[in-house]
């Protein structure tokens, strides 16, 4: 895939995916934005929490455009193996950012309800990785990946970044 179609590729996917489970369904599920507030401390918590989360999703979405030219939607998979930038600190920085940015949420607007949304899709995205992405990257990128996969954590990050072989 050339770096132009992927770049739009995965902005199409950052809306479609991320957009969906931290914007659009918290927003449905308790209609809050724009309702009371929690205590200013949990907000500015709540507030700091979504915004690192957000640059790491976009640092994320952006190696998959640049790096592996390709993006993160499973119907146009990256042509290389994505272990640059975040993915040297963390296997799956994308799942634990949107999950950040959920309890963000949780967090500023004091919702029970976001809180146990963020839990379910936490098990929801380690069953997916498990049951399906791990095998696939196997598959496509063989020991290359195995070899990553038995270097770098997949939900929480190294402190030093894995330099590879």
């Amino acid at each position: 895939m050339r770096k132009p179609s992927a770049i739009l590729g995965s902005a199409v996917f950052f809306i479609a995916a991320p957009g969906v489970v931290a914007g659009l369904a918290p927003w449905l599920l308790t209609g809050r934005y724009g309702q009371p507030l929690a205590s200013w401390p949990l907000v500015i918590a709540g507030s700091a929490l979504i915004a690192i989360s957000l640059g790491v999703l976009l640092h994320a979405f952006a190696g998959f455009a640049l790096e592996g030219l390709g993006t993160p939607a499973p119907i146009a998979p990256t042509d290389r193996l994505v272990i640059g930038g975040i993915y040297r600190h963390m296997r799956n920085p994308m799942y634990v950012a949107v999950l950040s940015i959920i309890v963000g949420q949780a967090l500023i607007f004091a919702s029970s309800q976001l809180a146990a949304y963020a839990a379910i899709m936490g098990a929801v995205m380690a069953t997916f990785v498990r049951v399906y992405e791990e095998p696939v990257l196997v598959r496509q990128y063989g020991a290359e990946y195995e070899t990553y996969r038995a270097n770098v954590p997949g939900w929480l990050p190294r402190l030093t970044p894995w330099r590879g072989t």
